[in-house]
């Protein structure tokens, strides 16, 4: 039997519907979007509908989607090209320690650059306070980059909040919704932002596809040179079928919202307290409140994640972002939040998605539990 599958925040399954809309353009409609021909068009109107669906899903208008690679691809274009689109008069920049290292690399590229970086730091829960933000705010501040939904702890930004903060100040405003979007509602006039980065994968989509919403009138230039495609910010033919599954994925979920988050909140809930309820000394990490519905962070004590994951073998989960999955140092995420060794060390991230049931829960909560015992028996 295999394991049950809790790390939905590092990648979905492809939905089957969106399988099934790609097929064609696998097979009969190869054309390439930018030719003239009856062949490129029938590829442009799918790629045209594709924009529209994801547009529809953050609230956006369809041409101020642009398609990339992926969400890391979004990222660097977004920090990149504003960075460099301003950069003769704005050189200071605004992150914070809790980013996906798809953001703090390319800021910390731009600091060897000769660009000034601020990086702020997050309170207990991982949260960004807003005042922080307002206080590290110069005239010449160019961009600030706060994910909206962090991907280990779940935890959410007041985006909307800082967005008022660096406008007022003349700074634009990118976040990273790859975890976000598809779970909780994302709409960028709510939100305020100029950018916002779309993962693919993370909402039953394939792999291999991402978007970037660049507002309308944002000064930005494309890292990359080559022809005029996506608005001459991502040139090279646009994958039409990853393209096709991502758009009809961002329509599944915004038909599934708001219920699948309240099941998903329900299913995480019945997990935490069946765990607690065997692992006397569980502790959240996290907040308990400005959370995604399917998001467990949680630290076992006396143990090591990665031990109790080892051992919990009808259980597929991870310690962390999958980035960091290659060794045991210890989250990123959790060090900047200030956890101790202790919790840091015995760290665990369970998350749940659109074929999670209730028995699968049952079942998870008992291997984690039966392998808690056994790691930390005297």
């Amino acid at each position: 039997m295999m394991p049950v599958y809790l790390d939905y925040n590092a990648t979905t399954p492809v939905d089957p519907r969106v399988v099934e809309a790609m097929l064609p353009h696998l097979e009969s409609r190869f054309g390439n979007p930018s030719s003239a021909h009856p062949y490129g068009q029938q590829a442009k109107q799918a790629l045209d509908a594709a924009r529209a669906q994801i547009a529809r899903l953050i609230g956006s208008a369809p041409g101020e989607i642009v398609f990339t690679g992926c969400a890391t691809e979004a990222n660097n274009l977004a920090l990149l090209g504003v960075a460099r689109a301003l950069g003769a008069r704005k050189r200071h920049l605004i992150t914070d320690a809790a980013e996906h290292p798809s953001v703090l690399n390319p800021l910390l590229r731009l600091r060897d650059e000769g660009f000034e970086l601020t990086i702020l730091p997050v309170d207990g829960t991982g949260g960004v306070n807003p005042d922080d933000v307002a206080s590290r705010m110069r005239p010449d501040t160019a961009l600030v980059s706060i994910m909206h939904a962090n991907n280990e702890t779940g935890t959410t930004q007041p985006i909307a909040e800082i967005a008022a903060i660096a406008h007022a100040q003349g700074a634009l405003m990118h976040s990273d919704a790859s975890q976000s979007a598809g779970k909780i509602p994302v709409d960028v006039d709510c939100l305020g932002v100029d950018l916002l980065t779309l993962a693919g994968h993370k909402f039953y989509a394939p792999k291999g596809v991402g978007a970037l919403y660049v507002r309308r009138a944002t000064p930005i230039v494309s890292p990359m040179a080559g022809a005029d495609q996506e608005g001459g910010l991502r040139p090279g033919t646009e994958s039409v079928p990853l393209i096709v599954g991502m758009g009809v994925a961002a329509s599944l979920a915004k038909k599934s919202l708001p219920e699948e988050g309240i099941r998903l909140r329900t299913l995480r809930g019945l997990l935490h307290s069946r765990i607690a309820d065997g692992v006397p000394g569980l502790m959240l990490n996290g907040s308990g409140q400005s959370t995604l519905p399917n998001t467990l962070n949680i630290s076992f004590p006396g143990i090591t994640g990665w031990r109790l994951l080892e051992t919990a073998q009808s259980v597929a989960a991870s310690t962390g972002s999958a980035c960091h999955a290659s060794g045991h140092s210890g989250s990123p995420v959790l060090i900047a939040m200030g956890l101790s060794p202790e919790r840091l060390s015995g760290a665990v991230r369970l998350s749940l998605g659109r074929y999670t049931t209730e028995h699968e829960i049952e079942r998870a909560a008992d291997g984690l539990v039966t392998a808690w015992r056994t790691l930390a028996r005297p």
